[in-house]
């Protein structure tokens, strides 16, 4: 019987933070995962999460937990390897900041990529290079933050994998690797591990 119970969306990159840790920490056989497509009338989504919002887990005892990076925290504390969030000090700061960079950026490009969907006399072109002028920011301190970056895996290196990922998958026309050819480098490399091919996102919508 599973631990956990996800719900989730194969194209969500905070879904993917989560499942590449699952799979980083051997914890992917433990959760069960709920397809929930957040956006059709018909979603149930709010029973679970007040939000309306994936990923959102449930613990065996009834326990909602959301959103992404208390997951992770919660997950973190379940396996027996090595922990992916520092306990203490400044590397436990700059591991949680690299997380918070990562998601801003990716907060940004899913306002972008809601933005398009909406009629197009309803869009707005400032809105849009707003979100863009973030992105390349965000993008742009992750090429200096990435000369810290350890060998092994932490939750901050997962968040910004799952970003670059979503970026390739939703917006393959924008060149991100242009000016960045650190990130653009560790990338190649971290896009190789296991627990990325396994969380690929599939059938967009």
């Amino acid at each position: 019987m599973s631990r956990f119970r996800l719900c989730w969306s194969l194209t969500s990159p905070f879904v993917r933070k989560v499942m590449i840790l699952a799979h980083e920490t051997g914890l992917a056989g433990d959760i069960e995962l709920l397809a929930k497509n957040v956006w059709a009338p018909d979603t149930d989504i709010g029973a679970t999460n007040p939000l309306g919002k994936v990923p959102a887990l449930v613990l065996d005892d009834g326990t909602v937990v959301f959103d992404s990076p208390v997951i992770l925290d919660v997950l973190d504390r379940q396996h027996g390897g090595p922990s992916l969030i520092p306990a203490t000090g400044p590397e436990r700061t700059r591991v949680l900041t690299l997380q918070a960079l990562a998601d801003g950026v990716l907060d940004a490009l899913v306002l972008r990529l809601l933005e398009g969907r909406r009629p197009e006399a309803e869009r707005s072109a400032a809105w849009v290079e707003r979100q863009m002028r973030a992105v390349a920011r965000g993008l742009d301190a992750l090429e200096d933050a990435v000369f810290g970056f350890g060998p092994a895996l932490d939750v901050g290196q997962i968040t910004v994998l799952a970003l670059l990922g979503y970026l390739d998958f939703r917006f393959p026309a924008d060149d991100w690797r242009d000016g960045r050819a650190a990130l653009a480098g560790w990338f190649e490399t971290a896009s190789k591990r296991p627990s990325f091919l396994a969380t690929l996102p599939k059938d967009p919508v």
